[in-house]
């Protein structure tokens, strides 16, 4: 395993009103807010699991509310307002930040995926032993996590975060065949599904989350 290495968490403070905007209409304001709160909630308490077995750092880059407000709610981790920017560009300053502070090897995820647990997060680290990328497809066509390397960093932040359409059903794919095309040796997790439209909603209840 890296000596050195940093999980990078993006997700939203949970005010109402601009939190899950998209469930709104069948949640209300405040129970879309909830809903976001408890998925960051049960992703960062596999974020802890994961630092205790291995030591790994987790990075909250939030958006909306202020550091004190994100550090009294999750607690002790580190935290970082997203950059400006689109989705990609957000991204990609992260990982620039993570490297820049000397991480070997980083990991995004995000906050809408119920089923990521510890031990997927141990095996993305692990598989950039060997791999030059790790990703995990999400269902509705996009990803929920990426991972790659500091060694790799200069060539494949432009290839992965430039130029690309976020939020689409071909998202996942796009990826992949850019990666594909550039011949790197890829590492893809299972596929697993997110919480973000009202037809996710009835998953959502299956996990406990409503």
């Amino acid at each position: 395993m890296w000596t050195n290495c940093q999980l990078l968490l993006f997700t939203r403070y949970p005010e109402a009103r601009t939190t899950k905007t998209r469930l709104i209409p069948e949640l209300g304001e405040d129970g879309a807010a909830l809903l976001q709160k408890r998925l960051t909630e049960r992703v960062a308490y596999q974020a802890n699991l994961l630092a205790q077995r291995l030591g790994i750092e987790t990075v909250v880059h939030y958006t909306g509310g202020s550091r004190e407000q994100m550090s009294s709610w999750l607690g002790a981790m580190k935290y970082a307002e997203q950059a400006d920017g689109d989705l990609g560009q957000r991204m990609r300053s992260a990982f620039e930040q993570t490297f820049t502070d000397g991480a070997e090897a980083a990991v995004l995820i995000g906050s809408d995926i119920p089923d990521i647990t510890a031990d997927l997060l141990q095996q993305a680290f692990a598989s950039l032993k060997t791999k030059e990328v790790v990703i995990g497809p999400s269902q509705d066509g996009g990803y929920y996590l990426i991972g790659l390397v500091t060694n790799q960093a200069l060539q494949l932040l432009p290839l992965l975060f430039e130029k690309i359409q976020w939020s689409t059903e071909e998202l996942f794919t796009t990826t992949m065949n850019r990666l594909e095309k550039a011949g790197y040796d890829v590492e893809v997790l299972p596929t697993l599904r997110d919480i973000d439209l009202p037809t996710d909603l009835p998953f959502a209840a299956e996990r406990g989350l409503l």
